[in-house]
């Protein structure tokens, strides 16, 4: 089944649309072949539907109101955030495999979050923070970067969405501890309560596609091991489309950056829109635009002996 066969986008307002939303999300009718990666437009709701939920969750998506929240990317639903939550789904239920991912390049990655303490960075719409809360991890932080537009519609569908009538089980669940706030990566400020607070916390930590500035990776790195619990078992998990080309983001899985920081590479793979999985490559140089925003790579990050050891 289609990566994106779970959403809808509401149009229950009709919003001013800028001519780069109304072509981007018409790209999958002008080309047949392409998929949409990036979902919705600004101030709609998408409208996300899980077999094993008892009702859709609905996702807001923030109005840009200056340059700089439009560059942040925000205001869009991106495909790897929607492969994490089915992944976080698969295995917290846990449910039967219905594709070969459960058994396949990526077997070793389990994504059960039940009883864990979660962080996500760059979060957008929250989904994958979302899911697990509803899921059974034990606390949620839910972090983006500080605009003010991001934030408050980050807010409002994190809360809106964690509620126990949306859970598998809603007589049994419990409300997890549910924290957002903002985060610039690399910076630690001690007057941060993000930073004071959760320093080497997290079990788990969800990174999606956020790998699209490679002038930023080295800061993601510094978050990822400042927020990372220091145990064999902690990981981070990161997964992003190729839609802005493989050079841009595979720098970031370099391991002699990662290793600065007490990390490494646990297993990575590529997986295509419709579940279809091929290993990780460092060049495909057949790639073409369409093609490559059919491919996500998916890996997850542990600790380092070393750093473990010191």
């Amino acid at each position: 089944m289609s990566l994106t066969s779970r959403i809808t986008v509401s149009n229950a307002e009709e919003p001013e649309h800028s001519p780069e939303d109304i072509f981007s999300s018409s790209l999958s009718i002008i080309f047949p072949d392409d998929v949409t990666n990036q979902h919705g437009v600004a101030e709609q709701s998408i409208r996300y539907v899980s077999p094993h939920l008892p009702k859709p969750l609905v996702l807001d998506l923030a109005k840009p109101v200056s340059e700089e929240d439009r560059y942040l990317f925000g205001h869009y639903l991106w495909n790897a955030s929607l492969l994490l939550a089915e992944l976080i789904e698969r295995d917290s239920l846990p449910l039967p495999a219905a594709d070969t991912s459960a058994n396949g390049l990526g077997k070793d990655a389990n994504f059960d979050v039940r009883g864990l303490e979660v962080m996500e960075v760059g979060a957008g719409t929250g989904l994958p923070s979302i899911m697990a809360g509803l899921l059974g991890a034990r606390r949620v932080v839910v972090t983006d970067y500080p605009a003010p537009t991001i934030m408050t519609t980050l807010q409002a569908s994190v809360v809106k969405n964690i509620r126990s009538e949306l859970a598998p089980s809603p007589a049994s669940f419990t409300l997890p501890e549910v924290v957002v706030d903002g985060h610039v990566w690399g910076n630690f400020s001690a007057s941060d309560p993000i930073c004071s607070n959760y320093r080497q916390c997290f079990d788990r930590i969800f990174v999606c596609d956020c790998l699209w500035m490679p002038e930023q990776h080295a800061n993601l790195h510094r978050s990822l091991s400042y927020f990372l619990r220091a145990d064999s078992a902690a990981r981070a998990w990161v997964i992003a489309g190729f839609h802005t080309g493989r050079g841009k983001l595979r720098g970031f899985f370099d391991a002699a950056a990662l290793a600065v920081e007490g990390l490494e590479v646990d297993t990575i793979w590529e997986r295509e829109c419709n579940g279809n999985e091929r290993a990780w490559e460092w060049d495909r140089e057949e790639e073409d635009k369409t093609l490559r925003k059919r491919w996500l790579v998916v890996a997850s990050l542990k600790r380092t002996d070393s750093f473990l050891e010191s």
